[in-house]
């Protein structure tokens, strides 16, 4: 893990981000009306992407996978969680419990299959007719992320109410508790900076300069981390089946082209992620390449 390389990965990013909100704002209002328009859409798909890069940084800030100074990797990852309205410590001891128990039927944190017998009555008339697959996939692409942060919505089952937000949560055990507070401030006070740009810019200009580009990161992220560990092909086992290796290779590259480089690999290297969460993005590839001989297909 090298400082320098992963700083300037975050630098190049952010540079990205800042040149991006520079045209929006400095060089789109220059243009004609009906390319103005058009403008917006352009800038929230470009900045969406490279704020999901940015996302892709405080992972693995998570998974001290930044620095060898976990101090250095939670104040990274805790500012630019925090910029993306995400609770870092809260979401890092989950996304830490999810690599520990991958493709667990008990313990596996999210995006774990329903079986047969547990499926509910209605669940044909939804999952077998293309208009309720389609709303499902609006609901998963747009409002799955904060559901599953405020509701557990897709999470494992818990005793009680599970939430992210909350200290006492059953997610969390007490080490664990001063550290999703923290995590709690960071994203007030960033939701109350928001506030503040709403009330001197308006609100319709903090939703087009930053909410549009928030929503599309975050329907990248369900995305991305649905298919990882959603196939045909990957095993979920239960208790008297799973181990930590076997959970760690039910899991799925898949490959989004050019966007591979803008998600710092973390696409089309999952595997090579999850036997080695701690190793850096800029590492990922190289060690894909050396498994695959031994992994196969």
């Amino acid at each position: 893990r090298s400082v320098i390389k992963a700083v300037s990965y975050l630098v190049h990013d952010l540079g990205i981000v800042g040149a991006l909100l520079y045209v929006a704002l400095g060089w789109r209002p220059t243009l004609p009306s009906v390319l103005q328009l058009g403008a917006w859409p352009l800038y929230w798909v470009l900045q969406g992407c490279v704020m999901t890069g940015v996302w892709v940084i405080a992972h693995e800030c998570g998974h001290n996978a930044f620095s060898d100074s976990s101090l250095l990797d939670d104040i990274v990852g805790l500012v630019l969680h925090s910029w993306l309205l995400v609770p870092y410590f809260s979401w890092k001891y989950s996304h830490r419990r999810h690599h520990s128990n991958t493709g667990s039927l008990e313990r596996d944190e999210v995006f774990v299959p329903k079986q047969k017998e547990a499926l509910a009555w209605y669940a044909p008339y939804i999952y077998n007719n293309p208009v309720g697959r389609l709303g499902l996939l609006v609901v998963q692409l747009t409002i799955g992320w904060p559901m599953y942060l405020s509701l557990n919505t897709c999470g494992r089952p818990y005793p009680r109410f599970a939430c992210h937000f909350d200290p006492y949560s059953p997610i969390y055990n007490d080490r664990e508790r001063a550290q999703v507070s923290i995590s709690d401030v960071g994203v007030l006070a960033v939701s109350l900076a928001l506030s503040k740009l709403a009330s001197a810019l308006g609100f319709w200009w903090v939703v087009r300069v930053y909410g549009v580009p928030l929503l599309i990161v975050n329907a990248w992220l369900v995305l991305i981390t649905y298919l990882q560990h959603t196939h045909p092909a990957l095993p979920h086992y239960d208790s008297t089946e799973w181990d930590w290796l076997r959970g760690a290779l039910a899991t799925m590259d898949r490959d989004y082209g050019i966007l591979n480089r803008v998600f710092h690999n973390i696409t089309d290297t999952h595997v090579a992620h999850h036997l080695f969460s701690n190793m850096p993005h800029y590492h990922a590839m190289e060690a894909t390449k050396a498994i695959k001989p031994i992994l196969g297909e």
